[in-house]
């Protein structure tokens, strides 16, 4: 009973792991797309950029 269970638990958190990387690596791609955006949008009275860091 317990290997059984340690192979679900295994399985569970390796689920999770995958998830978990899947959303970061979107996370990733949107933060990316909004920096990008950055450097090619700029607002109309300057040379500065929309975002202020």
């Amino acid at each position: 009973m317990v290997p059984l269970l340690l192979v679900l638990l295994l399985a569970l958190v390796l689920f999770g792991a995958g998830f978990a990387v899947k959303a970061l690596w979107w996370i990733a791609v949107i933060v990316f797309v909004v920096w990008l955006l950055g450097f090619l949008v700029r607002p109309k009275g300057g040379t500065g950029r929309w975002y202020r860091w």
